[in-house]
Parts: C-alpha cells; sequence; structure tokens
C-alpha cells in the first residue's frame, strides 16, 4: 500500500490551504445533510461519504479543468471536489428549483458538465462505462482530457467494471478507475464478497498497473492519482487505483450498522481521520497554523450554513413543470 504523509513535490501552500478547507466542505455538507434527513426534512435517500474525504479531494485536485469525472451514489464529495457549487447542492436535495436538477434528481443525480462532472450515479457501477465513453471521445477527438471513474468495491463484481477495463485497455484509452474500499458493500464486508486480498489485482487480469493506495492519506492519493494521470495522458492507458478507506456513517440513512463493532468505528475515526491526518502534516511544515487550520474550518462550516440557508430560501417546482427536463 503507497502510504506517505508527506507533501507531494511542487503543491503550493495556497493549494493545501484549499485542500484542506474543500475536505472541511465535503464533511460538513455530508454532516449537515445527515441531520435534515433524521428530522424528516428531507426526502428520497442519501449515501454519505463522512471520513471518506482524502480520495475525493486527492484525486480530484491533480486534474485540469477540462478532465472529467464519473460518480457515484455516494458521491457528494467527488462533486465538491470537482468544483460543484455546494449551494445548488443542497437545494437539490431540498428539492428545489435552483438545484442542479431543478428540485427533481436528489442525491444520487447531481451532474455538473461545465465542471466536468459527467455525473452521480444510482447504478452501482453504472458510471464506470460513462467514463469509458468519455475517455473514447477524448482520444479519438484527440482533446487531450482524462476521465476518472470513481466507484466502490461493490462495484468491482459487476459485468460493467470488467467490461469497461477489457475495453480501456485494449485501446488505450485515457481513463483511471479509482475504486473507493471502503470496507463494505451495504452491509457485506469486502472480504466476504472479494476471494483475493486486493480489488486491485484484478488490473493484472486486463494488463494495466493496478495501485494500492492508502485512501485516508490525501497526499498518497494525490501522488498515485498524478501518476496514473499522466501514463493516461501521454497515451498509455488506464490504470486502477484502490484507495482503502472507511465510511463512518452507515450504508444509507436507514443502516444501524449492526455488521460491523463500535470499537472499529473508533478505531477508524480516532487514528486514520484524514482531515485531521492531514492537518498534522501541514503543522510538521509550518505550512499552518493551528490558528490558520481552525479558521479554515469555521470558513467551511459557514459555507454550509449558508447554503442552506439558499436551500431553504429558494422556491419548490411548480406543478406545472412535473413533465419537464425528463426523457419520454
Amino acid at each position: 500500500m503507497t502510504t506517505t504523509l508527506s507533501l507531494p513535490a511542487m503543491v503550493s501552500r495556497e493549494k493545501l490551504s484549499d485542500l484542506l478547507h474543500q475536505m472541511w466542505l465535503i464533511r460538513f455538507f455530508d454532516e449537515k445533510v445527515d441531520q435534515f434527513f433524521a428530522k424528516g426534512l428531507i426526502h428520497g435517500t442519501t449515501h454519505l461519504c463522512v471520513g471518506q474525504e482524502a480520495s475525493a479531494a486527492g484525486a480530484c485536485a491533480v486534474l485540469r479543468e477540462e478532465d472529467k469525472i464519473t460518480s457515484t451514489h455516494r458521491g457528494h464529495g467527488h462533486c465538491i471536489a470537482k468544483g460543484a457549487d455546494v449551494n445548488r447542492m443542497m437545494a437539490e436535495l431540498f428539492g428545489r428549483v435552483t438545484g442542479y436538477c431543478k428540485g427533481k434528481g436528489g442525491s444520487m443525480h447531481i451532474a455538473d458538465v461545465d465542471k466536468g462532472n459527467l455525473g452521480a450515479n444510482g447504478i452501482v457501477g453504472g458510471g464506470i462505462p460513462i467514463a469509458v465513453g468519455s475517455a473514447l471521445t477524448s482520444k479519438m477527438k484527440q482533446l487531450g482530457y482524462v476521465t476518472l471513474s470513481f466507484f466502490g468495491d461493490g462495484a468491482s463484481n459487476e459485468g460493467s467494471f470488467h467490461e469497461s477495463l477489457n475495453m480501456a485497455s485494449i485501446w488505450k484509452l485515457p481513463a483511471v478507475f479509482i475504486c473507493e474500499n471502503n470496507q463494505y458493500g451495504m452491509s457485506g464486508p469486502v472480504k466476504e464478497m472479494v476471494n483475493i486480498e486486493n480489488i486491485a489485482d484484478r488490473a493484472g487480469s486486463y494488463g494495466i498497473p493496478g495501485v494500492i493506495v492508502d485512501g485516508n492519506d490525501i497526499f498518497a492519493v494525490m501522488n498515485a492519482v498524478a501518476e496514473a494521470v499522466e501514463r493516461a495522458r501521454r497515451g498509455d492507458g488506464p490504470t486502477l487505483i484502490e484507495a482503502k478507506t472507511y465510511r463512518w456513517k452507515g450504508h444509507s440513512k436507514s443502516d444501524a450498522k449492526k455488521y460491523r463493532t463500535r470499537e472499529e468505528e473508533m478505531d477508524w475515526r480516532t487514528n486514520r481521520d484524514p482531515i485531521e491526518r492531514m492537518k498534522q502534516v501541514l503543522f510538521k511544515e509550518n505550512i499552518l497554523t493551528e490558528e490558520q487550520a481552525n479558521e479554515i474550518e469555521r470558513q467551511a462550516k459557514e459555507a454550509i450554513e449558508q447554503a442552506v440557508k439558499f436551500a431553504e430560501e429558494s422556491p419548490m417546482p411548480s406543478l406545472d413543470t412535473l413533465e419537464e427536463d425528463v426523457y419520454a
């Protein structure tokens, strides 16, 4: 497993501060959403990525503006990391017209093509072939962009995963496949669902590199994804990266997490918190003081409170728009 907890080369102080702010945004956004679902103020369902902030922020940090991503049902972090407007995201979850889907899509359907986010996806593994199509477009039209596809450990057992990796491999497409292994597919532990130690080992079946990285170490994620993106951009084909991480919350809002121990949860929260680990490196390298880090945290929390206010003050869709923006 690649784990560094040391700064990547040539990353500015401003960029590192922005990344810490971004990770706090992701965490505060999902914690706030969790609160509103518990109170019945947001409807539908949602899948939270609290504890997985480093994989989203680290991976997207090394992309160019024109690069693309595809996301998952647990996609809020990916959206924020690729530059989504948290006001519009929150409004979407509240079902308001100012949301990304005008309040009709909810948590699992946020997309922002202008930012290169080709969409979250409620279908397990559904974003992987979309990423292959995007990468094929880039290659055929010589557009020069790379597409990252995020998916969970459960998706690595889907046919779409194997078909997509095979096609991307034989055509040497500019794609990077990032498996966020958070240890559980719904209530099933990975070790009971996959009969190999590492999901990244499956890359060998398709003749591409398979990289295992500490998904709670933002710097390790940045280094691994930067190398994979560069490989893809120069025409050498895709890479499969397995980021080993952990979701602090349940699979979805109705999950009581009875399949895992409180001791396990506490270990990941206490000893492997990706935000706390990043902060300690920034303190050690004299990039930030504790006071500066606290201010970054405060600003992120304020931004999410403002997003809630924006959502609550936005209008609901009217009934006469019921048949708009849908496919027949």
